[in-house]
C-alpha cells in the first residue's frame, strides 16, 4: 500500500469553488492540507425566468475548474474528487452544465443531495474537531442552502438541508442600501420560518441539553474575523476555533445592514460585503432558534468531507472512523426498516441475486464488466426493491422508484441513486425504456445499459424467493451454448419449490431477450 497519497477536493457550490490538495499519510491514517484554493464564480445567479444556471456562471465555473486542474497538474496530485452541491442540483440545466465540465475538461462531478451535504460536511469537520462523544450541532451556511447536522463524533443523529443561502436571500430579499428596515424585517421573517422546523427538531433532540454550535461557513468565517479584529485589535491565523458570542453577533450585524455596500467592502472583499447581511440573518435566528449562546468556527467543510469519504472507500480510515466505511450499508438498511420493508426476505433476494449476477460476470462472453461499486447497487436495489409496497401494491414498483430516490440515502451521488432507483424499478412489470422518464434520468449510456442488463437479474432473484420463506438455498449458473441452466438446491429436500419455479418461468422473458440465453432452471438435491 502506498505511503502517501496526494489528493484533491474541489465543491462547486452557489456561491464560491472551493479546492483542497492534501497529502494523506495512509498508515496512520491521517491527512495535511498543502494547498487551498477558492474563487467566488456565483454560479447561483439564475435566470429569473427559467431558472436556467446562466451561460455566463457556467463558463466563469468551468474556467475556475481548468485553473484548479492545472494547478493540481503542477502540484502532482493523482486524483481530484469533485461535488456539486445546491444551484447545480436545483437548476433544470444543471445536467447539462456537468456534461459540459466533463466535455471540455475531462472532469467527473459527482452531484450529491443535501443529506449527503451535510453528512460530508460533517466528515469535515470530524477531521478537525474532537466532540469527545458530546452532542454538537454543525451548521453550513452556504449560497443556496444552509445545512444542520447533530452528532457526537459517531454517526450524525440529524442532518438537514434548507433552501436558505447567503446568495439565495440576497437576491430575494435586498435591494436597497443600505438594506432599508423593512426589507431587513421582511428578510428575517423569512429566515425564521424556514429555520423554524429544523431548529425545533434539534431541540428535541438535544432535550434541554447545552447547545455546542459549530460554523464552517464563509459567513462564519467572516463575522469570526470582524469580531477577532475588533475586540482583539488582531485576526488569529488560523482562526480554526475561533468562538463567536451571539450578543456580539448582533451588534456585528445590526452595524452591516446599517453601512452601504462601499463602507462594507472596506472592512470585507466586495463579493463578500454583497451577501454577509443575509449570512448574518441565516446565523443569528439560528443561534437563536437553537438557544445558543456562542459559535465556533471550523476551517474545515465539505471539501475535506470529501477526502475523509475518499479515504473511506478506499481503505485507510478504520477504528473510531470505521462505521463510516459503511454509511451505505446502514442507510439502505434503515431506509427498508422505515418502509417497513422484511429484512430477511430482502436480504434472502440480494444474496441470490448478487450470486447470478458474479456467476454471469464470469461465464457470459462481453457482459459489461461492473465494478464493486456497480455490485453494491444491485444489492441496494435487492434489499430496497418492495419499499414501494409501504404506499401501494398496485404499482409498487414505482413507488419504490421513487422512495430511493428521494429517500435521502447516504454515502451516494444523485446519479448513483438514480442507478440503484431504476434497477428497483424495473424487477417487475415493464422492461425499460427510452420515453421512461426515470431511465431518460440515468446519467449516462453505461449506466442506461447496466440497469437494462441487471434489472432481468434482479427479477430472477425475486422470482427464487417467490413465497419469501427463503425456500431456496443456493443458486448454480452453467451456461451451454445458448443455455443457462439454473442448478437450484431447496432449503428444505421435500420442499418442490413450484411457486418458485413458476415465477421464473414467468419472469424469464426479459433475460433471455438481454442475454440471448434460455433459461432452463432446475431442482437438484443438496450435497
Amino acid at each position: 500500500m502506498t505511503a502517501e497519497r496526494m489528493i484533491a477536493a474541489i465543491d462547486i457550490g452557489t456561491n464560491s469553488i472551493h479546492m483542497v490538495i492534501v497529502l494523506i499519510k495512509t498508515a496512520l491514517p491521517s491527512f495535511t492540507v498543502l494547498d487551498s484554493q477558492k474563487e467566488t464564480v456565483r454560479l447561483g445567479e439564475r435566470c429569473a425566468r427559467s431558472g436556467n444556471l446562466t451561460e455566463e456562471a457556467m463558463a466563469r465555473a468551468i474556467a475556475t475548474l481548468g485553473r484548479y486542474q492545472q494547478i493540481g497538474r503542477f502540484r502532482g496530485v493523482e486524483e481530484l474528487v469533485i461535488a456539486a452541491t445546491s444551484a447545480t442540483r436545483e437548476a433544470p440545466n444543471g445536467k447539462e452544465f456537468l456534461e459540459r465540465v466533463h466535455q471540455e475538461l475531462g472532469l467527473p462531478v459527482s452531484l450529491i443531495s443535501g443529506a449527503e451535504e451535510a453528512r460530508l460536511i460533517y466528515l469535515g469537520v470530524l477531521s478537525a474537531v474532537e466532540m469527545r462523544d458530546r452532542p454538537h450541532v454543525v451548521m453550513d451556511i452556504g449560497g443556496g442552502s444552509t445545512e444542520l447536522i447533530l452528532g457526537d463524533g459517531k454517526d450524525p443523529t440529524y442532518l438537514s438541508s434548507t433552501k436558505i443561502g447567503a446568495v439565495r436571500l440576497t437576491d430575494l430579499f435586498i435591494t436597497t442600501d443600505p438594506v432599508s428596515n423593512s426589507e431587513f424585517s421582511r428578510l428575517t421573517a423569512y429566515v425564521q420560518g424556514m429555520l423554524e422546523r429544523p431548529t425545533d427538531e434539534l431541540r428535541i433532540l438535544l432535550d434541554r441539553q447545552e447547545v455546542r454550535l459549530i460554523g464552517t461557513s464563509g459567513t462564519v468565517e467572516t463575522f469570526a474575523m470582524l469580531h477577532a479584529a475588533q475586540s482583539l485589535g488582531v485576526v488569529p491565523s488560523p482562526l480554526h476555533g475561533y468562538e463567536l458570542p451571539l450578543r456580539d453577533l448582533e451588534e456585528l450585524l445590526m452595524q452591516l445592514r446599517r453601512e452601504p455596500l462601499g463602507e462594507r467592502s472596506l472592512r470585507i472583499r466586495q463579493k463578500r460585503a454583497e451577501i454577509i447581511v443575509a449570512g448574518g440573518v441565516i446565523l443569528l435566528e439560528a443561534m437563536k432558534l437553537l438557544g445558543a449562546t456562542q459559535v465556533m468556527f471550523c476551517q474545515r467543510a465539505l471539501r475535506e468531507g470529501l477526502i475523509v469519504d475518499w479515504m473511506s472507500r478506499h481503505g485507510y480510515i478504520e477504528d473510531r472512523w470505521q462505521y463510516q466505511s459503511t454509511v451505505r450499508d446502514r442507510s439502505v438498511r434503515k431506509l427498508a426498516d422505515k418502509y417497513h420493508v422484511k429484512l430477511t426476505y430482502a436480504e434472502k433476494v440480494a444474496e441470490l441475486s448478487l450470486s447470478l449476477f458474479d456467476q454471469l460476470q464470469i461465464q457470459v462472453p462481453g457482459m459489461l464488466e461492473s465494478t464493486a461499486a456497480e455490485r453494491h447497487y444491485l444489492w441496494a436495489a435487492a434489499m430496497l426493491h418492495n419499499a414501494g409496497h409501504h404506499i401501494s401494491h398496485d404499482a409498487h414498483h414505482k413507488h419504490s422508484y421513487y422512495l430511493i430516490r428521494y429517500g435521502e440515502l447516504l454515502g451516494y451521488t444523485e446519479s448513483e441513486l438514480e442507478i440503484i432507483a431504476n434497477l428497483a424499478r424495473y424487477h417487475r412489470k415493464s422492461e425499460p425504456k427510452k420515453r421512461h422518464e426515470n431511465f431518460q434520468r440515468l446519467p449516462d449510456e453505461r449506466s442506461q445499459q447496466f440497469v437494462r442488463l441487471v434489472s432481468p437479474i434482479l427479477r430472477l432473484g425475486v422470482a427464487l424467493d417467490r413465497r419469501q420463506i427463503g425456500a431456496i438455498a443456493t443458486v448454480r449458473v452453467d451456461i451451454q451454448g445458448n443455455q443457462c441452466v439454473l442448478s437450484l438446491t431447496p432449503q428444505k429436500p421435500e420442499d418442490p419449490c413450484t411457486l418458485e419455479l413458476w415465477s421464473l418461468d414467468y419472469k424469464k422473458e426479459p433475460f433471455e431477450r438481454q442475454f440471448s440465453l434460455k433459461l432452463l432452471p432446475q431442482l437438484v438435491a443438496s450435497n
